[in-house]
């Protein structure tokens, strides 16, 4: 079934491409929160709808500490790398299966 293996070998990629590409915004997100940014910027207010989702729930897990550093970020750059290693292994390894 050389078509499921295709199938599986381009979902694999979306996946990766997508995962690197989240990974970026959190990264940009997180520089630019180092320098006090205009809340009314678009860019600014892309960053943030689009990662406050998934930093959230991390920020609520996470102790902050008397240092008041953020490692939402961090936690979630480890969990997309992670991601991109385990989920889109087995999704090479289901195409190879299936061709």
């Amino acid at each position: 079934m050389p078509v499921l293996s295709n199938l599986f070998i381009v979902l694999a990629n979306v996946i990766d491409i997508g995962l690197l590409i989240y990974m970026w915004i959190i990264i940009i997100r997180a520089l630019i929160s180092w320098v006090s940014p205009d809340p009314y910027n678009p860019i600014v207010r892309f960053l943030y709808r689009v990662t406050e989702p998934v930093l959230r729930p991390v920020r609520r897990i996470l102790p902050i500490g008397g240092m008041g550093i953020d490692f939402s970020p961090l936690i979630v750059i480890l969990i997309i790398y992670f991601l991109r290693i385990f989920l889109v292994r087995i999704l090479f390894q289901l195409a190879a299966q299936f061709g």
